[in-house]
């Protein structure tokens, strides 16, 4: 493999900074157009090299989104990078008999007993009309086989939708894409169909009857079931 020379790869990162202080000193924001590279050659006094290798690396993080015959714009946040390097490192984790999934579930587990709590303190602030709907479509899919991957995640998006944190969902959303990289590895749900929507149903009904404690109790509940899948696997693997 051939290296990149010292002083291309010093002009290329100049070239990023050059662009991230364009975008903050124009007020640009998600999907706004970027100017050519031309443009910025001339602006950031780089050669055309330089540019296109910033643009790529800048690409990568989602910085900058590309489209091809339509130019280039100010990318949108996306964890899609986190969630290929978390399920990846997942997945060396459990061959070695280490479960760093675990600890991501632990994580998210945390995160969604808090969040069960802000929505309480929203009171009628929270409209939760959809979250019923979603339950029903649980109930149903439950009483004909399983409960989809689909409506569970549509669950918890709807469910901390009237927090108005867009990065919950996105949060919520990387833990939930590593999970479903890796279940292959993780085999069957050990839960009934009927009990995955009760689990939910529950922690509906307490953010309702603005029940802290049963909240907080039915939160750690849904993730028993998860639990049980890393514990059965680390033992098939031990």
């Amino acid at each position: 493999m051939t290296a990149v020379p010292r002083a291309r790869l010093s002009r290329a990162v100049e070239a990023q900074e050059g662009v991230k202080d364009l975008i903050l000193k124009r007020g640009l924001v998600a999907g706004d157009p970027l100017p050519t590279e031309s443009e910025l050659m001339e602006e950031l006094s780089v050669s055309r090299n330089s540019v296109r290798e910033a643009l790529k690396a800048l690409q990568a993080v989602g910085i900058v989104e590309i489209r091809h015959g339509f130019g280039m714009f100010v990318g949108r946040m996306s964890l899609s990078g986190l969630v290929d390097e978390l399920a990846f490192h997942s997945r060396i984790t459990l061959q070695d008999g280490r479960n760093h999934l675990a600890h991501l579930v632990e994580i998210r587990e945390i995160l969604e007993a808090g969040l069960v709590q802000r929505l309480i303190d929203l009171g009628p602030e929270a409209d939760l009309t959809s979250v019923a709907d979603v339950i029903a479509r649980m109930e149903a899919e439950a009483a004909v086989g399983v409960v989809s991957p689909e409506t569970d995640r549509l669950f918890h998006d709807l469910l901390y939708r009237p927090l108005g944190n867009p990065l919950v969902s996105q949060l919520l959303g990387a833990f939930w894409d590593v999970y479903h990289q890796l279940r292959d590895r993780l085999g069957a749900p050990d839960e009934p169909s009927d009990d995955v929507a009760r689990r939910h149903r529950d922690i509906y009904a307490a953010v309702l009857a603005a029940d802290r404690t049963a909240a907080d109790a039915a939160v750690h509940a849904h993730f028993d079931g998860v639990r049980n899948r890393l514990e059965r696997m680390d033992r098939t693997t031990a």
